[in-house]
C-alpha cells in the first residue's frame, strides 16, 4: 500500500466515523473504487484506533468525570455522584446489547452484507430515518437526569444495526436517542461516549486477526500515515458535528446518503475487490 492510498483511507475513516453516514460503507466503497481489499483486519484496526484515540482525547474530561463518579458512588454512595454513575450504567447496558447482538448478526450475515447493492440500500435506510426523526418527530427535552434503562435498550438495539455497512453507528444512536425523547445535547454526548467501548471493543476482538505478514505487506509508513490521518480527521469530524448539530439539520446528511447510494448502484454495482493490499 502506498502512503497516498493509506492517507486517503485514513481521511475517509476519520471524516465518516462520527458523522451519520457510515464509515464502514465508505471504507468498502473506497476499496471497490481502488479495486482491492485488505488482507485480514490489520489495517481496519489501525484506522479505528486513530478514531478512538481522537474521541477519547476530546472527551477526556467527561471520561475522567464518569469514572471518578462511578467509583465514588460505589464506595461512598454520594448522592451528587448518582447521576454520572447511572449515565455510565446506561453506556454499559447499551454496549452489552450491541456487543452480544452485533456479533450474532454479523456471524449470520457475514460477507453477504458487503455488496454494493446492500450498502446502497442501507444508506437509503439511514437517510430515510434521518429525515423521519427531524421532520416528523418532535425533539424531546429530557437530559441525563431523566434517562432510564429503556433509553439504553433502544439505543443499544439501534446501534446493533451498525454492523450493516451503510447503517451509520453515530446516526443510529443519535436517531434512537432523539426518538426516545432525549434533547440534542444529551443525545450527542451519549452517542459519542458510547462509541468508545464499542469501537475499542471491536478493535480488541480483532487483534487476533492482526498478522505480521499483513503488517509487512502494507508497510510501516503506510500504517503510521493511515493512523495519523484517521486521528486528525476524526477530531475534526467530532468538533464539526457537535457544532453542526447545535444549528444545522440532519436532512443534509440524509441527502448525502441518497446521492451516495445512487452513485454506488450506478457505478459500482458490478465491482469487486480483486487483490489484497
Amino acid at each position: 500500500m502506498s502512503v497516498i492510498e493509506a492517507f486517503i483511507f485514513g481521511v475517509v475513516q476519520g471524516i465518516a466515523e462520527f458523522l451519520p453516514i457510515s464509515s464502514t460503507a465508505h471504507i468498502i466503497i473506497v476499496q471497490l473504487v481502488f479495486g482491492y481489499s485488505f488482507p485480514g483486519l490489520t489495517f481496519e484496526v489501525i484506522l479505528h484506533l486513530g478514531s478512538i484515540l481522537a474521541v477519547i482525547l476530546y472527551f477526556r474530561q467527561d471520561i475522567i468525570q464518569l469514572i471518578q463518579a462511578f467509583f465514588r458512588y460505589l464506595s461512598q454512595r454520594n448522592a451528587e455522584d448518582r447521576l454520572e454513575f447511572m449515565f455510565a450504567i446506561y453506556i454499559a447496558a447499551a454496549t452489552l446489547i450491541t456487543g452480544v447482538l452485533g456479533m450474532v448478526l454479523e456471524d449470520i450475515l457475514a460477507d453477504s452484507i458487503k455488496t454494493p447493492v446492500f450498502i446502497a440500500s442501507a444508506l437509503v435506510l439511514t437517510g430515510f430515518f434521518l429525515i423521519l426523526i427531524e421532520r416528523f418527530h418532535k425533539i424531546g427535552h429530557r437530559t441525563e437526569e431523566n434517562m432510564t434503562f429503556f433509553d439504553s435498550v433502544v439505543v443499544g438495539l439501534a446501534q446493533t444495526l451498525a454492523v450493516l455497512p451503510g447503517v451509520s453507528r453515530s446516526g443510529s444512536t443519535l436517531i434512537a436517542a432523539l426518538y426516545a425523547g432525549l434533547n440534542r445535547e444529551t443525545a450527542v454526548r451519549y452517542s459519542f461516549l458510547l462509541s468508545i467501548p464499542v469501537i475499542l471493543g471491536s478493535s480488541v476482538l480483532a487483534f487476533g486477526d492482526i498478522s505480521g505478514g499483513a503488517l509487512e505487506a502494507m508497510g510501516t509508513s503506510a500504517l503510521i500515515t493511515a493512523f495519523i490521518a484517521s486521528f486528525f480527521t476524526s477530531w475534526i469530524g467530532i468538533v464539526w458535528l457537535i457544532h453542526f448539530l447545535n444549528k444545522g439539520r440532519l436532512i443534509y446528511f440524509a441527502l448525502y446518503c441518497f446521492v451516495l447510494a445512487i452513485v454506488v448502484v450506478t457505478f459500482l454495482e458490478n465491482t469487486q475487490p480483486v487483490a489484497a493490499l
